[in-house]
Parts: structure tokens; C-alpha cells; sequence
């Protein structure tokens, strides 16, 4: 990975510490370019998903994966749907906040409601 350029500086204490794991890691993640199994284009546009995800959002992965789909003939448009596919994960925070936030709301409401 650091050859081709896609090694995280921020990898480099994990790799000092534990070579051997960080290497299996590494191996693991490279493998869909070495099976043949998808089409390169199809690993970038899911790297790009992973990269934009609300849990990752790894932005020099994006841009690198998003010049790559580009040059193995990705449109903007198939980018663009990805990355929008990639925000559905973000919403589980308004699943999960938004009731809670109107349960508060409510019980805030009728702990004060006689106050006033």
C-alpha cells in the first residue's frame, strides 16, 4: 500500500507496534483488487462508500478512490449516487436521536407545564 500510494501516515504507530496484524489487515483489505471477483471500478465506487461513511469519512481515501473510479471510467453521476447511498448510514443518528429528543421534549414539557 505504500507503494501504490494509498498507505495512512496514521497507520504508521499501528504498524510500529504490531507488524504482523497490520500486514494480515493489509492483505485483507487489498484482496478484492488481487481476486479479479469485481471489476476495479466497482471496488473504487465501494471504497468511496466506505471512505465517505458517516463512521469513516477517511476525505484523502474519497478524493483518491474518486480519481481512481474516474480514470477506470466512473461518471460523475454513478459518484454521485454512491456517495448518497453512503449517507443513508448517517442516518441512524436521527433514527436513534429523534425519538429520544421527543420523549425529552415531552417529559421536559410536563415537568415544567405547572411552573408557569
Amino acid at each position: 500500500m505504500r507503494e501504490n500510494g494509498s498507505w495512512n501516515p496514521l497507520w504508521d504507530q499501528l504498524h510500529e507496534w504490531d507488524p504482523v496484524w497490520t500486514e494480515q489487515f493489509m492483505k485483507t483489505a487489498t484482496a478484492p483488487w488481487k481476486s479479479g471477483i469485481l471489476e476495479p471500478k466497482v471496488i473504487e465506487l465501494l471504497c468511496i462508500a466506505v471512505d465517505a461513511a458517516c463512521t469513516h469519512m477517511y476525505s484523502s481515501g474519497v478524493r483518491r478512490h474518486i480519481r481512481a473510479a474516474l480514470e477506470l471510467g466512473a461518471t460523475r453521476e454513478e459518484i454521485l449516487e454512491v456517495l448518497k447511498l453512503a449517507t443513508v448510514v448517517g442516518i441512524h443518528a436521527c433514527n436513534i436521536g429523534v425519538p429520544i429528543l421527543a420523549e425529552e421534549v415531552t417529559a421536559h414539557e410536563q415537568r415544567y407545564a405547572g411552573l408557569g
